[in-house]
């Protein structure tokens, strides 16, 4: 699972040809959340700092994700996208 960003120990991976909705997966510490694009944790949990921080990358960079959830869905490599700053 390709990871496509890293800030605040905060990990993101997205999967090849991954099940709908299109998400992402957050991974903080021992937390795990699969988050949709659409900013509704799905599954899993972060804790509250750490999920209002990957809420805010979101919406940074949202167009960045949905660019790289088409070309995971037809295998293309992914591309990093920039931290949260």
């Amino acid at each position: 699972m390709p990871v496509i960003s890293r800030f605040y120990g905060i990990v993101i991976t997205m999967y090849f040809k991954d099940h709908n909705p299109p998400h992402f997966h957050a991974a903080y510490g021992g937390y795990r959340a699969l988050i949709s694009l659409d900013g509704r944790v799905v599954e899993g949990e972060l804790p509250p700092r750490a999920q209002r921080m990957t809420l805010e990358w979101l919406n940074t960079h949202s167009g960045d994700l949905v660019a790289n959830w088409r070309r995971a869905q037809t295998g293309l490599p992914l591309e990093f996208i920039e931290p949260l700053e």
